[in-house]
């Protein structure tokens, strides 16, 4: 039985959403015309229309998309041991250093409910929480993690340490004196991995 082919992606589509990503995290959301994206994205402001309804069903495909990659982990093999936390960090850092300004995009919505989709954010950060939990639960059960571990509490964590280093990253250049490329983030990656492998571990593997 051979698989079904995948879908071939379609530029204008990707160059819209390319295009609406730049905007949006440039300037607010009420400022950003779907004239602008098109513009910019060589393509007819109809195809707007055509696939994403209007600016807001783009707006909210732009951050689908981001976020998805992120979220597809919680359904693969990745977190299966709690080794894979560093690889899961070191996703988030590099999904992110290709658009530092998208996590205080979401925190702009959700903390300060600017521009809209907070809704549908939360949905989906809900979905990660669940997937999550999941996740803590097979590992408990494997015997890789405490059996007492409060999975919100691992969840906050994660989190912490995922989103910090790049919603202040220019303050910590400025303390640091370097700048907080690749490398380093591919360094900080291996040791919030470890310290999160460690506070995953059960009581008695301390």
């Amino acid at each position: 039985m051979t698989s079904a082919p995948e879908a071939t992606p379609d530029p204008v589509r990707e160059r819209l959403l390319k295009a609406a990503l730049d905007n949006f995290l440039a300037d607010d959301y009420h400022r950003v015309t779907t004239r602008l994206i098109a513009e910019q994205a060589d393509a007819n402001i109809s195809m707007i229309r055509y696939y994403f309804g209007n600016k807001e069903g783009l707006y909210e495909e732009m951050i689908r998309e981001t976020l998805n990659p992120l979220l597809e982990v919680l359904d693969g093999q990745m977190l299966d041991s709690v080794d894979g936390f560093k690889d899961f960090l070191l996703l988030y850092y590099d999904t992110m250093l290709k658009r530092p300004e998208f996590p205080k995009l979401i925190l702009k919505v959700l903390a300060l409910n600017q521009g809209p989709g907070r809704r549908f954010i939360q949905q989906l950060l809900e979905r990660g929480r669940t997937r999550g939990a999941r996740k803590v639960e097979a590992l408990k059960n494997s015997g890789q993690a405490d059996s007492l571990l409060d999975p919100d509490v691992v969840r906050l964590s994660f989190v912490s340490l995922a989103m910090m280093p790049m919603l202040l990253k220019d303050i910590f250049e400025d303390q640091i004196g370097r700048p907080m490329d690749e490398a380093f983030f591919e360094k900080l990656a291996a040791f919030n991995g470890h310290l999160f492998a460690s506070g995953l571990a059960p009581n008695d593997k301390i």
